[in-house]
């Protein structure tokens, strides 16, 4: 079975796991109070911390700062930052678990259609449908999109009979090119007042963040995440490939299938909150197999840990490259992924 597919000596964190995980720990933290500290208007590291003990216990701290300052950490880049951790570590995650699933070490949820398919989604409620159930509108048309999307990927690949699971992403990138022509027809169509918005929301951005709207990509990261982590062991028999997994009696179509609809839940919930932002499923997770192995119960986690520092680190380079604009996020980690593609690329 597949319980017996890791041996339990492999789930022990060795000092290397334990020392990467807390270096990541602490690097978070870091990368957390400078994304709140940078900006337009520059906010002192422990002014942050006492705004934000002060929201959570009153008068802990003597207040010494403004209201405005206070609106700029908490209201602002507070939600902000936190978006930033739950977008990275979602990514982060999908793009392992696909890798895994189709043995393809260059699968992603942006190279298989899935973000185009969300981000047709998305478009389809700000442009056209409007928010006809709230704020939910947008993350579940998102997620729709990314469901049929993946539905597509897997009916191109029967009729083509591209049943390896290395030429589902070669489905995944036909299809992405297919979305994202139907997507930009939706923008066509589209009030022209409202498509500037749009395009720029395409190209990833977290700057909308707000606290309400959080406890979604919250909800859908913390479920799907642990699923996913409680399914390390089947992850790490499909890498070795599909016979071997379904000899230790894995039903390979049945999980794959699965693995898809829950990163297409993942990805479209993320891209609607932050539009299209390509590379972190792909590169992470690379990265962290570098440091720690192969093994899924290492790399699901600090694929997690990785991808929320990497994208904090986007946003600070989006914010501070051309002050006072907001570059869109999707342009700092489309270059750093492209190159990070073309090492790839070199090492074979």
């Amino acid at each position: 079975m597949a319980s017996k597919v890791v041996n339990y000596e492999m789930m022990k964190p060795n000092r290397k796991v334990i020392s990467f995980f807390c270096l990541g720990s602490i690097l978070l933290i870091i990368s957390l109070s400078i994304g709140i500290s940078v900006g337009a208007v520059s906010v002192h590291t422990s002014t942050v911390w006492g705004i934000i003990l002060n929201k959570f216990s009153p008068d802990l701290v003597e207040q010494t700062w403004s209201k405005g300052r206070e609106a700029i950490v908490w209201d602002i880049r507070f939600p902000r930052t936190l978006l930033a951790i739950m977008v990275g570590s979602g990514l982060a995650i999908v793009g392992a678990s696909l890798q895994s699933v189709t043995r393809n070490l260059l699968a992603d949820p942006h190279l298989l259609g899935i973000s185009s398919g969300g981000a047709f989604g998305a478009i389809l409620a700000l442009l056209h449908t409007g928010l006809f159930i709230g704020l939910l509108t947008v993350p579940l048309l998102a997620f729709l999109g990314a469901l049929f999307a993946t539905f597509i990927v897997l009916m191109v690949s029967r009729f083509t009979s591209s049943t390896s699971a290395d030429r589902l992403v070669l489905a995944g990138v036909a299809v992405s090119f297919i979305i994202m022509s139907c997507a930009n027809i939706l923008i066509f169509l589209g009030d022209p007042k409202a498509t500037h918005t749009v395009v720029f929301w395409m190209l990833g951005g977290l700057g909308l963040a707000q606290w309400n709207q959080l406890i979604y990509p919250l909800t859908v990261l913390l479920i799907c995440g642990l699923w996913l982590f409680s399914q390390a062991r089947v992850l790490n028999a499909m890498t070795v490939g599909d016979e071997t997994a379904s000899t230790l009696g894995i039903n390979v179509t049945k999980f794959r299938f699965i693995i898809f609809v829950v990163c297409a839940l993942i990805t479209g919930v993320m891209v609607a909150f932050s539009g299209i932002i390509g590379f972190v499923g792909l590169m992470v997770p690379h990265i962290v197999r570098m440091f720690v192995g192969g093994d899924y119960f290492r790399v699901l986690p600090l694929s997690a840990l990785l991808g929320s520092i990497f994208l904090l680190w986007a946003d600070i380079a989006a914010r501070t490259i051309m002050p006072p604009e907001d570059m869109p996020i999707g342009i700092v980690t489309g270059l750093v992924g492209g190159i990070f593609f073309v090492w790839l690329l070199r090492r074979k």
